[in-house]
């Protein structure tokens, strides 16, 4: 789509270039951006120009660059370290996604995040690994959980002049034994829930329910639950809600349906 309201196009090359003008607006893969009209858009900064590497493997698990295309990141899981089978999740949240493959090599991990869609596949990733999203903020560098970073449909903490870096997988998540359902309406359509559940190296399970939900719910367990245990803690969690690709009566009961499917298997 022609975006005709854009006037200005700069590469940012350093953190100071990243300081917005008024109508200006980050872009890396732009697949949301320039899907429709922006009108109160008139000026892109794109992020590809700062040359974060897409993919890091340290101690501290794996740091993926907010530009990194998803296809990239599908394409490393395939291969990831044997330490690491969670790992598997990621072609799982990536075949979660309304688009085609195809969009993989362009849509980036950071921008599905900050679109924040109840359904970003990109989230329910981060939010079953505990990933840490990396945030410059006016000079400084702030941390906090993918989990906490959506507060609604659409919405997260990032301020105005935020921008997200990173987000960090924890080594001691990859490490867990970890599955991933979904289920939509439509055969192709956008996730009504997305269900997942991992057991860490300790027994400790997290179980977590994104798209069914305005904001991720993580549910955590000192051991893998019961049955009831587990659908006591999916039934009675907040959030579920209504819209034309799923009742919310039908996303709480579809959600708790996925997760059992996936305590049976993890035990």
């Amino acid at each position: 789509m022609d975006i005709t309201t854009v006037r200005s196009y700069r590469v940012a090359r350093t953190r100071a270039d990243l300081k917005l003008s008024p109508g200006e607006t980050l872009i890396a893969g732009g697949t949301w951006l320039m899907s429709e009209p922006q009108p109160a858009v008139t000026g892109f900064v794109d992020l590809t120009g700062m040359g974060w590497p897409d993919l890091e493997e340290t101690e501290e698990g794996l740091r993926i660059a907010a530009t990194c295309p998803i296809a990239t990141l599908v394409a490393w899981a395939a291969d990831a370290p044997p330490e690491w089978p969670a790992a598997s999740l990621v072609p799982d949240a990536a075949n979660a996604l309304l688009a085609s493959f195809k969009i993989w090599n362009t849509a980036t991990v950071g921008g599905n995040i900050c679109r924040a869609f109840a359904a970003a596949a990109m989230v329910s990733l981060c939010v079953a690994l505990d990933a840490e999203a990396e945030i410059w903020r006016a000079g400084e560098d702030v941390r906090m959980p993918v989990s906490e970073l959506i507060t609604g449909n659409g919405m997260t903490a990032l301020a105005v002049d935020d921008v997200l870096r990173a987000v960090t997988l924890p080594a001691a998540a990859l490490r867990s034994r970890a599955l991933l359902r979904k289920i939509a309406l439509a055969e192709l359509g956008r996730s009504g829930a997305v269900t997942t559940g991992r057991v860490d190296e300790t027994g400790a399970a997290v179980f977590t329910v994104t798209a069914a939900t305005l904001t991720p719910t993580v549910l955590r367990f000192p051991r893998l639950p019961s049955a009831d245990e587990l659908a006591d803690a999916v039934g009675s969690a907040d959030g579920y809600y209504t819209d034309p690709l799923g009742a919310a009566d039908w996303r709480r009961a579809v959600s708790g349906v996925l997760a059992e499917r996936i305590r049976t298997q993890l035990s």
